[in-house]
């Protein structure tokens, strides 16, 4: 036999998921393999009337300690990691009576699972693999004799090698196997590592203790979908989901349309995290993105009412964009959508009269969610750079009326609290340097990423006015709107330039050195400012 190829003779295998399970043993032994295997896995085995060996027959050690352990034993981890090449090995083996495993099935405690449950400290450690781990290490460190499988996919492969190598796998299809366990071991390490080290902050923030970095830190993602090109098409890209990921873009199902690009995943969760800001227990928001920037946002008793406001806030860069609603889609918006060229809609849920209104725009893909991503939750943003990786929580930050401070002589009206505070919303997913207009919930004008606030404000007139022009209004709905900064004011110059636009209220941080000749100038023109204390930088 070809040094290539390695036999199947006895299998161990130890699964949580039994999903299959019986199916692909029954193969195994078809093919003349000897079953060994532990707990629920064996009962399962034999009781669907396959021979099977309970590990404990090789190990002569019961299972013990509430099954903590049960394969923690030389005869298992011999039979994995001896060379049948070397003779010491093989000696070695002969006087221990240890026997040779050379397939390994195992999937680990579901540990991400029971997290993900809302389970408590003590479940969540009992979910904690420890044999399971050391096994899969042990069997793809041996893969030039022994195969490994995480999962009954992996399975299927081997059974598909064994048939057309005369019960044999080959060296491809093992260490490709190995690559993939490493992979799994380390992503279920990392979910391990960073549940604990969550843990401990929160036992720090309880405390009222500074939360220090840990100092190492591990990311694991299982994959989603190889994708076609990354932002360009000679990049190579592919998604990754993570066992903590929120509710959002991954978790949806795609009804229909074309294969989702690195691009539309990028600005369909940016226009999703946006419009989670809205709750739709108040009313229907939609929001339409481009290029991970908001071209309209706005609230509407209906969400007809409200995309209707959102697209005219700048309907010439919304061709080509991605509508995230907040509600249901139902078919009087869908119809509406569909006459702007559009790439992808999210929501969460649409009736059949929408999905039908969708079905006759092939390439236009609709994602349907259970749920919004919540915006108050924690989670991690972290980007590549040269050597290493930015880490940091996610802007999970939030203004309140209550929170806001009026610093200008004459305090804001009602109506403009509520539009500094939608202005605010947005602002908080625009590109910096931004300067967004508001005016009845709406958006009434943008400008985002330049590396001058006055140049940011200069904008969002622009396009306030080129809306107005679009729309034959008789001004733009920059006229006594609120505009919001997401950070500092560093001069008065970015101010005086929303209020040539329309202005009458001005929401921004705070904090600048030159603060008083900022209000003073607000107080001069009689427009009404606050200070929210948050800055939103968006990068």
């Amino acid at each position: 036999m070809s040094a290539n190829l390695s036999p199947i003779r006895r299998a161990l295998i130890s699964v949580s998921d039994k999903a299959g399970l019986i199916d692909r043993a029954r193969k195994l032994v078809d093919m003349g393999v000897e079953l060994v295997s532990t707990g629920g896995t064996s009962k399962a085995i034999a009781d669907a009337g396959l021979p099977v060996k309970d590990v404990s027959e090789l190990t002569g050690f019961p299972e013990m300690m509430d099954g903590r352990v049960k394969t923690l034993h030389p005869v298992v981890h011999g039979g994995l990691l001896y060379r049948r090449d070397f003779d010491t090995h093989v000696q070695a083996a002969n006087e221990h009576n240890i026997g040779a495993i050379d397939l390994l099935y195992v999937n680990l405690y579901p540990f991400e699972a029971t997290v993900a449950a809302g389970k408590g400290f003590e479940d969540c450690i009992e979910n904690i693999d420890i044999g399971g781990p050391a096994m899969l290490r042990a069997a793809a460190k041996n893969a030039d004799f022994v195969a490994v499988c995480t999962d009954g996919v992996d399975v299927d492969k081997v059974i598909t090698d064994m048939e057309a190598n005369n019960g044999a796998t080959t060296l491809k299809t093992r260490r490709a196997l190995s690559a993939k366990t490493y992979a799994r071991t380390a992503a279920y390490d990392a979910a391990i590592s960073n549940w604990y080290v969550a843990q401990i902050e929160a036992e720090a923030l309880a405390d009222k203790e500074k939360i220090k970095a840990p100092a190492l830190r591990a990311f694991g993602g299982q994959l989603k979908q190889e994708l076609r090109y990354g932002e360009n098409p000679h990049q190579k890209a592919a998604v990754y989901t993570s066992p903590d990921s929120r509710p959002g873009v991954l978790s949806a199902q795609q009804v229909q349309g074309k294969e989702l690009s690195f691009n539309n995943l990028n600005d369909t969760n940016s226009a999703y995290e946006l419009v989670a800001e809205f709750d739709p227990a108040d009313r229907p928001a939609v929001a339409i993105i481009k290029h991970a920037n908001p071209c309209g946002v706005a609230v509407g008793e209906t969400s007809l009412e409200a995309y209707k406001a959102a697209l005219a806030c700048d309907p010439v860069s919304a061709f080509g964009g991605i509508v995230a609603l907040n509600c249901p889609l139902d078919a009087p918006t869908a119809e509406a959508i569909t006459q702007v060229f559009t790439e992808v809609v999210i929501a969460p849920g649409a009736s059949e009269e929408a999905i039908a209104v969708f079905s006759k725009k092939k390439n236009l893909r609709l994602l349907l969610t259970d749920a919004l991503p919540d915006p108050k939750a924690p989670s991690l943003d972290f980007r590549s750079i040269a050597g290493g990786m930015l880490v940091q929580e996610r802007d999970t930050g939030r203004i309140e009326l209550e929170d806001l401070k009026v610093v200008t002589e004459r305090a804001p009206t009602e109506q403009e609290m509520k539009d500094m505070l939608f202005a605010w919303r947005v602002a908080k997913h625009v590109k910096s340097n931004c300067i967004v207009y508001a005016k009845d919930d709406s958006t009434a004008g943008l400008g985002m990423g330049l590396v001058s606030r006055v140049d940011s404000a200069r904008l969002a007139t622009i396009k306030a006015q080129d809306a107005a022009k679009a729309a034959g209004w008789s001004e733009p709905r920059t006229k006594g709107c609120a505009a919001a900064s997401e950070a500092f004011i560093p001069f008065a110059d970015g101010l005086l330039q929303a209020i040539e636009a329309g202005a009458t209220s001005f929401i921004q941080p705070g904090g600048s050195v030159r603060d008083e000749e900022v209000i003073a100038a607000a107080n001069k023109a009689g427009v009404a400012m606050v200070f929210t204390g948050m800055r939103h930088f968006k990068h």
